[in-house]
Parts: C-alpha cells; structure tokens; sequence
C-alpha cells in the first residue's frame, strides 16, 4: 500500500502503482490540507468576487465571469471540451501512472478540490478502471490539458475507459463495478486538468527503467570487451577519478567487477595491441555521462511528481493564478535524456559491428557465421537492423523543447512542447533496449565461439540465461525474442 501525501512519491513508486497494480491511499494529513484550501475557495464564492478559475471564465475567456448558478456546468464544460486527444491509446502503465501523480499533486492541498476528487482517482486505480487516453494533443501547457480531461472525463462518468481490454462506454463499466461517478463543484474540473503528468509520467518511467538498464547494459558491454579481447586497463579506478563526474567512476567499477577473474583477458594479455577502440576503452566515460544525465533527470522527476502544478493554487488566504502548469522544466529533461539515451545506442551499434566485422573481430568467425563457409551469411543483418534503429533514434532525438506554437488567442503565447519530448523518449527507450538485445545476442554466440576459454563468473552466469544453437544459417529472430524478454524481465523486477 502506498500512501498519498502529496510529499514524498518516488519513480519507483509510480513503476509499482502503475505496472503491478499496487494499491493507494490517502493520507490523513493531506486530507485535512486540502479541507482547509477548500474552505478558501468557498470564502471567495461568498463574497463574489471575480477570481480566475472559480467564477471565471478559462483561458482567452478569463474576463468573462460567470454565474452562481452556472459554476458547476462550468468545470462539466471544461472537461467535456477540453478532451480533444486523438490517436492510439495510451498504455495502461502510462495511464495509472498520469492519474497517481494527479492524484498527489492534489494531495498537497493547494488546489482547493475536495478530498473526494483525489479519493475518487484512487478508486479507479484501486479498481483498474483505466481511462481511454489517445496519445496525441498535449502542447505542455497550460499543463496536459487534453490528456488529463480524457481521464478527468471518465471520473464524472462520461467517456470511455479500457476495461477487460475492450473500449467500453464509462458508465457502463461503474454500473457493473457498482461505483458512483463524481459531481464536480467549483475549480475542480480545471484542477484536474492543469498540470504535467502525461510529460512526467512517461518522463518517471523511462528514467526509472533507464536506470535499471545502465547496470545491465554495462555487463553486456563487459561481455562484448571480452569476447572482442580487449584490455581493461582503461577502466582504472584512479583514472576515472581524476575526471571528476560520478557516473563514470561507477561505470568503470562495475566493468571491472564484471570482468574480475576472466580466463579470456589471461590468454590475452600479451598482445599487440596498445590501445583498444573507443567503443570498448571509453564505456566510462560515454555511459558515465548518460548516468549522470539519468540522477539528473531523476532529481528533476521526483521533485514534478511531488509538485503543486494546476492554476490558480491556493495560499492560505490568497488564490494566486500562475503558471505552474508549463512544462518547461520537465520537456527539457525529456529532450536531454533522450538525446543521450540514443547516444549511447550509437556505441552500442559500434560494437555490434565490431562483434560481425571480421576486419577487427580477431579470431571470430566473419559475421558470427557457423557452418560451411560462403554458404553461411551468419549474424551479418543484425548490425543493418542496429543502425536502422539508431538512425531512427537520431530523428527522434530532435528536441520537441525548442519549439512552440501559440494557443489560446494569444494568451498561451509559449508551451513546451513536452508531451512530443516524452512520447518520442518512449520510442527512443524502446529502440535502446532492442539494441542491447541484439548486443547481448551476438555477445551470447562470441563467447561460445570462444570456448573452451570462459569469460568471468558474473558474465558467464548472466549469458547462461541466454540459448543459441551453432549451426549454420537460420531465423536468428527467436533467438532475439527470447533474449529481449529476458532483458525486459530484468527491467520490470
């Protein structure tokens, strides 16, 4: 059970409540806050005085004020309208993930909603009721508005949510799970749909992921070293330290840990060769970066997740409108992170070609190739489909951040652009893992060439998880099925 407290969310809480369906709750304390910046919103409502997202209209509309009697039509109207998505749904994961971080944005009591707003939420997480969410319509302020108003939509029972994986009508879904939908009151739509969880949510988890896959990726990059004879020399503690950045010092502690004890480097250790190729010698230095690049990411996350971001926001006595909704500092990190995530699928491609290449793949066989020889192409096509998907990763990896389009008359002059940032980090992500995959296969089938010399223990334990059959030519996309949903396993543990 995880409790909200509008505080304390972390990315890996977000992964739990999102893809294993843990269940939430609502702290005691976040309660009584949001109680007390309801009491601020209702104090406005009786003395009648115009005030941006209570009795006003939104947007370009901000002058017009409207009636007492029309205010909850009002925040109905604004959810209705503002559900414009369009495109292929979303996935459940991203989904749960956008409704808990709403959920605890609210939480913190500064958007004067009622507690049942947030009870609400939680009662279709806790349910599995997932909102049907197309993926396309964010500009990233004010806030995700459209994809927010398409699970907001769902709350007051209008819309449609995936259930038993069909698109269902909303109502029909809450009649059966025998759950009330919500009636809204003042501001509480406009609550519910100002903010950035669609950037964050997408943002929390490919870092969470990106995180979990640096440690692994580093092992199979280990793997590929040994299997190609390289040195790790480089990989000197006192070298690394003298660079100064976190990340690269622990990378070279895993290879070296990884690399500890390996028969391969002892029959190697007299070679030629002085230095090795910066694919192999530099894995400190290029993934280091991309470790730090992920803590930075992980700090700007944690701090979105636990953050007040809808307008106006309630203070005490005051209702300030702002502009906490823009998803500036979230669509940057999207941009960052995806720029080195394909930087490194750009040395990982590297050393694909180098474990094929029979011009630097000393004493392998050409392509990784079993069998009569010219009659057999082996894992030549691998590395076609390495770069195919790094090239794609380099369109994608165009910043989304630097680019804006008004809207809203005029009054929405500048957005962020990071619901674009955060879904082409999604694809970009998914390509990284499909090319550690192919890694890891080709590494799988070097070290059996190999043989009978052996790799490390860590390594050789690791690639034992993986089976190859040499023997010539065949569909090798089994093989990189099977080692891909290994890796994914590893990544949802």
């Amino acid at each position: 059970m995880i409790t909200l407290d509008g505080n304390s969310l972390t990315i890996e809480d977000v992964h739990k409540v999102s893809r294993k369906c843990e269940r939430v709750t609502l702290s005691k304390d976040a309660v009584n806050k949001m109680l007390e910046s309801r009491k601020v919103v209702e104090q406005i409502l009786e003395k009648g005085a115009p005030v941006y997202g209570i009795n006003t209209g939104f947007g370009a509309l901000v002058n017009v004020r409207i009636s007492e009697n029309e205010l909850s039509t009002l925040q109905k109207n604004i959810v209705l309208s503002h559900a414009a998505n369009i495109g292929e749904p979303l996935s459940n994961d991203i989904v749960r993930a956008m409704m808990l971080l709403r959920a605890n944005s609210l939480a913190k009591g500064f958007s004067g909603v009622r507690p049942i707003v947030v009870e609400k939420i939680l009662e279709f997480l806790n349910n599995n009721v997932i909102p049907y969410v197309p993926e396309k319509g964010s500009v990233g302020a004010s806030g995700d508005l459209s994809p927010l108003a398409h699970i907001a939509m769902t709350l007051i029972g209008e819309g449609y949510v995936l259930f038993d994986g069909k698109k269902v009508k909303t109502r029909e879904v809450l009649e059966k799970l025998k759950l009330k939908p919500l009636k809204l009151k003042e501001k509480e739509g406009l609550s519910l749909l100002n903010g950035t969880q669609y950037i964050t949510s997408i943002l929390s988890l490919v870092v969470r992921d990106s995180l979990k896959l640096m440690r692994i990726a580093t092992l199979i990059a280990a793997a590929s070293v040994d299997a190609l004879y390289g040195t790790p020399a480089a990989y000197d503690i006192r070298l690394q330290k003298v660079r100064n950045h976190d990340g690269q010092v622990q990378i070279a502690s895993w290879l070296q840990e990884f690399l500890r004890e390996s028969k391969l480097r002892d029959l190697h250790l007299h070679c030629n060769r002085i230095q090795d190729a910066y694919t192999l010698r530099t894995i400190p230095q290029v993934y280091g970066a991309v470790l730090d690049t992920l803590n930075y990411a992980k700090k700007v996350v944690e701090n979105e997740i636990n953050a007040s971001t809808d307008n106006p926001l309630v203070f005490e006595n005051d209702v300030i409108s702002g502009g906490n909704f823009h998803g500036e500092p979230v669509a940057l990190v999207a941009d960052f992170v995806g720029i080195a995530l394909t930087d490194m699928g750009n040395m990982i491609e590297r050393r694909i070609d180098r474990l094929v290449n029979p011009k630097v793949n000393e004493g392998l066989p050409p392509f990784l190739a079993s069998g009569k020889e010219g009659l057999n192409s082996g894992y030549m096509i691998w590395q076609y489909t390495a770069a195919a998907l790094c090239n794609e990763n380099k369109v994608l990896a165009h910043p989304a951040s630097i680019d804006t389009i008004p809207t809203s008359g005029y009054q929405e002059d500048h957005v962020s652009m990071g619901a674009t940032a955060s879904r082409k980090l999604l694809k970009i992500f998914d390509n990284l893992v499909s090319l550690l995959s192919i890694e890891a296969m080709l590494v799988k089938v070097a070290l059996e060439c190999r043989k009978p010399a052996r790799s490390s223990e860590v390594i050789e334990e690791f690639f034992s998880k993986f089976t190859v059959e040499i023997s010539g030519d065949r569909f090798f996309g089994d093989d990189y099925n099977r080692v891909r949903e290994i890796l994914q396993l590893e990544l949802n543990s």
